[in-house]
């Protein structure tokens, strides 16, 4: 890689390095996990940049990269490593005027979200992301009515999930 090519890649890696936390918060329960997985999709990243010819944004690439770099370990993962639940490594202060509702939710939201299947936690993240379902369709690989579909699905199931 050039040094032009590389200093880009390391300014657009640092402007955008949210979206590849955000993927790691989906797919692990603790912070090692975290960053192992971060660190691994940023090496993916790297090693594919040279062949981004920028058909898409490269946002949505990022995307498509550590979606798919999360689910690829996942898998590898889920038969032979036990990772620890996130919720025993969560410290946190408590003031009299701190209202921890939201937190509960997301937390319920997560728990949820972690029973779906993989390309559906990657659909439900990309949607809690704001994208619209032909950037979801794109990033995934999957047409855009079965992008809808398959959302409509999620959000019955997670309904289930949360309201049984």
């Amino acid at each position: 890689m050039t040094k032009d090519l590389e200093h880009k890649f390391i300014s657009e890696f640092q402007e955008n390095q949210n979206i590849i936390h955000k993927v790691c918060r989906i797919y692990t329960n603790n912070q090692e996990a975290h960053n192992d997985l971060f660190q691994e999709i940023t090496i993916q990243l790297w090693k594919a940049y040279p062949k981004f010819r920028g058909d898409s944004k490269l946002s949505t690439w990022m995307y498509r990269i550590g979606l798919n770099t999360a689910i690829t370990l996942y898998r590898k993962s889920k038969r032979s490593i036990i990772t620890q639940d996130f919720d025993s490594v969560l410290h946190r202060i408590q003031s009299t005027d701190y209202d921890n509702t939201e937190e509960e939710q997301l937390k319920v939201m997560y728990k949820a979200i972690h029973q779906l299947s993989d390309i559906d936690k990657a659909l439900i993240f990309l949607y809690l992301e704001d994208k619209n379902y032909k950037e979801i369709s794109e990033t995934i690989g999957i047409s855009e009515v079965n992008a809808r579909v398959k959302m409509n699905r999620i959000k019955t199931r997670l309904r289930t999930i949360l309201n049984p």
